[in-house]
């Protein structure tokens, strides 16, 4: 395979990595300082994505986030570590991108509000993004929200609000449809070409990796690490056949962990670490419950179908 990488400054592949809990639903320090190890130091990979969706950000109070990101940067030397922001309010939100950098963090990603996908007016959305920017004084990443979330997909008019903010370098696009991914990246490199977009739908990577994309946040490199970073440098090397039958092997995996209900994805993410024998047990917060064994079975199958077990 060839080693043609990223030029981009923030491009390449990070995880979105997940926090192991212990029983009693508290961070399994020890696990998580394992689980971020193995994946950031995985041959090719550029860094780490913690306290995103995944990481299960919006169930981690303020000292539980600042922990994740230390632990992050003690385990990534020299790799980067984008640290998640997610929270209701303006003020806290900063606080969190404070906490973030103060822990090691390379950058900050704002996560829209789950608020806003009843409705957030313009102001609300710009003034949220500056606030984080500033309190952290990190690079920013945006997050572009799936098709049909609300507000938490923004429109053109929004996007281009964003990009105005000097401290942006890259978006995690999360369209989760290639005409919308297209059109993000189209915009931004008309408008700010030196920001960088990122693919993170699952399913569909080697599609986005071969319209253009500056490389990957994605929870799906927390399983298969070798197998996502392989898949971008195929696309980059122009080995269509082998990006292609990385794919075949993925899709099935991408497609029950991402499936409806979206709320599942974490613990279905930790059930194969479980079943790949790299995480003691699945559990997450309250009320997200273990999966049904039928659930579990058809996860062991994905897992078999992709060459991992």
């Amino acid at each position: 395979m060839s080693e043609i990488r990223q030029t981009h400054p923030w491009g390449g592949v990070y995880a979105s990595t997940i926090c192991p809990m212990r029983a009693d639903g508290a961070i399994d320090e020890e696990a998580l300082a394992r689980h971020l190890d193995g994946v950031v130091n995985t041959e090719g990979m550029t860094g780490l994505l913690v306290n995103g969706h995944a990481g299960e950000n919006y169930a981690l109070d303020r000292d539980e986030l600042a922990l994740v990101v230390r632990t992050a940067r003690s385990v990534s030397g020299e790799r980067k570590v984008v640290a998640g922001i997610n929270a209701e309010r303006t003020d806290i939100a900063a606080r969190l991108a404070e906490d973030a950098a103060e822990a090691g963090a390379d950058s900050v990603m704002v996560f829209p509000p789950y608020s806003w996908a009843l409705g957030a007016d313009e102001r609300v959305i710009q003034e949220h993004h500056r606030a984080v920017a500033n309190a952290s004084g990190l690079p920013l990443f945006l997050f572009q929200g799936s098709v049909g979330s609300g507000r938490t997909a923004f429109s053109a008019k929004t996007l281009a609000g964003l990009l105005e903010i000097e401290s942006v370098v890259g978006i995690k696009e999360g369209s989760w449809e290639t005409a919308a991914y297209d059109a993000t990246r189209r915009l931004t490199k008309r408008l700010r070409p030196d920001v960088g977009v990122m693919a993170s739908g699952d399913e569909h990577l080697f599609t986005c990796f071969v319209i253009g994309s500056d490389g990957s946040l994605v929870s799906l490199a927390a399983v298969a690490p070798e197998m996502i970073v392989a898949l971008e440098r195929a696309v980059l090397a122009g080995d269509m056949a082998a990006g292609r039958a990385l794919h075949e092997r993925l899709y099935e995996l991408a497609r029950i962990v991402y499936g409806a209900p979206g709320h599942l994805a974490t613990i279905r993410l930790k059930t194969c670490l479980v079943l790949l024998g790299r995480l003691a047990a699945p559990t997450s917060r309250s009320p997200i419950e273990a999966l049904s064994g039928e659930e579990v079975s058809a996860l062991r199958g994905a897992l078999v179908a992709a060459e991992l077990m």
